[in-house]
């Protein structure tokens, strides 16, 4: 029996709810997308059956899939704070875009899962949409916060209204996610990154 796995009262296996076993479903959500994976797929990911899966999803695949981009909401919180405990926050938002052009290609074409998923579920699930746009509007904010901030101690000089600018870094984000599948070649994108981030200079 896997470490994923345990047995109930009758004998039978079932997965516990942790980060990995949602980890590996992740990762086909995002080469995929949520239509396209079919829970076979997911199941094969998980290494798990059927029963086993419903045991621990009585949602099914929709509420696996809200799973999943909650764990990816985690990592933006990590991501919160460590622009907390920053001497240079600004510096590290930067690094985090500049990010985007030291992955592979295959990373390129899947872009971010959080914007995939507001687009995809736009016309298909309302509460998967606001669930993504939730996370995407909580990055906003931390943006404004950390500018607005900058602004007061000086080591920002840009005194653009920081809403502003928060929903610009948002709007570089969504639009980076997809202009990397267009032009996956880490050079073009650096130099792409650099230039929006003048704006915060």
């Amino acid at each position: 029996m896997s470490n994923n796995t345990k047995l109930n009262m009758k004998g039978r296996p079932s997965i516990y709810d942790n980060k990995d076993v949602v980890a590996k479903a992740q990762r086909v959500f995002w080469t995929k997308g949520y239509t396209a994976t079919s829970l076979e797929e997911v199941l094969t990911a998980m290494g798990i059956g059927s029963g086993s899966f419903y045991n621990a999803f009585k949602g099914g695949k929709k509420e696996l899939f809200s799973k999943a981009i909650q764990q990816r909401r985690e990592a933006f919180n990590e991501f919160k704070e460590a622009l907390l405990h920053s001497s240079a926050p600004i510096d590290l938002i930067k690094d985090f875009f500049r990010s985007i052009a030291k992955t592979d290609k295959q990373t390129h074409l899947q872009g971010c899962l959080i914007v995939n998923t507001v687009v995809e579920m736009a016309a298909l699930d309302k509460e998967l949409e606001k669930e993504a746009v939730t996370i995407l509007k909580e990055v906003e904010q931390l943006y404004t916060n950390t500018i607005r901030q900058a602004q007061k101690n000086g080591t920002l000089k840009n005194q653009t209204d920081p809403e502003m600018l928060g929903r610009y870094l948002i709007t570089l984000w969504n639009g980076m996610n997809v202009t990397r599948r267009m032009y996956p070649d880490n050079k073009l994108l650096l130099r792409q990154i650099e230039m929006q981030l003048e704006i915060i200079s």
